[in-house]
């Protein structure tokens, strides 16, 4: 039977042996096994990040997958760690951190089971503590996707309400003024990605080729009040020039054509950085 496909996260970055640990890890299980990298660049200890990537990726994976995210600032401690199913029939293996936030609120998750880490575990290696990600995480991944186990074999099931959520901000409209915060950075280009949806732009009456008014910036600091073009593409601006957009994921963007916004005035993510945007009349 092939294999369904194994999708890796972590913020291990790839300059020692971390993350090919987990795939031998992985391989030990079945060599035919197909794995995959989401990314290893999440920045160090950053939940925040991780679960928002998985928002990215997930949806456009196939029936069955199994992603492994370790962002795990608290590996070895009591915290748990899950195995949750969503809504299109993808498992995430992850620590009980937060991870899960993106995906439950906005994919949807269907079931979650607490990972039983005395059973599904890498023989030999019940007295490491602190790589959880290759002795637990990997190992229970590639054993799921290569059919050894079976979902409701990972462990007893969880109430979806206790799983651990970190806090969100919801979008607004109101009298024509969309209101949002930078979720999260388009990381090489230094795009602001925020959480508000293009739903919220047609109620607020805004089209593309529409001046509208920025302001950017957190409590009792704001870094950016201006104007700039709603655009279709980068296209609708010159180089150099800001531009509102509408990004890959539906939701509203900022950036500067061939330029780095978030450089430009040092703009940060979460939920303290507020976006506000109306359309000039």
């Amino acid at each position: 039977m092939m294999s369904k496909a194994l999708v890796l996260q972590s913020d291990f970055g790839i300059s020692d042996g971390a993350v090919s640990a987990m795939y031998g890890v992985a391989y030990s299980v079945s060599p035919l096994i197909r794995i995959f990298d989401l990314t290893h660049d999440i920045p160090p200890y950053n939940i925040w990040e991780a679960s928002y990537r998985l928002l990215q990726t997930v949806s456009y994976w196939p029936e069955g997958t199994v992603f492994v995210s370790v962002v795990d600032p608290g590996v070895g401690s009591v915290r748990k760690s899950v195995v949750a199913k969503t809504i299109d029939h993808k498992y995430i293996i992850t620590p009980d951190n937060g991870t899960l936030t993106h995906l439950q609120e906005i994919l949807g998750i269907v079931e979650v089971r607490q990972l039983d880490e005395t059973i599904n575990r890498l023989p030999r290696s019940g007295h490491s503590y602190t790589f959880h990600g290759r002795d637990i995480y990997a190992y229970t991944g590639a054993r799921l996707a290569a059919g050894v186990i079976q979902f409701d074999e990972v462990g007893p099931p969880m109430e979806l309400r206790d799983i651990v959520n970190l806090p969100l901000t919801h979008p607004e409209q109101k009298a024509g003024t969309v209101k949002g915060v930078v979720e999260i950075l388009d990381v090489r280009f230094g795009n602001l990605w925020t959480n508000i949806p293009r739903y919220l732009f047609e109620e607020a009456g805004i089209h593309y080729g529409d001046r509208l008014h920025v302001t950017i910036g957190q409590p009792n600091h704001q870094v950016y009040n201006n104007t700039m073009i709603f655009g279709r593409s980068f296209a609708a601006t010159s180089i150099n020039e800001p531009i509102v957009y509408i990004n890959s994921l539906d939701n509203g963007a900022i950036a500067i054509n061939q330029g780095s916004f978030s450089q430009a005035y040092r703009v940060g993510t979460g939920s303290n950085w507020s976006v506000t945007l109306k359309k000039v009349q």
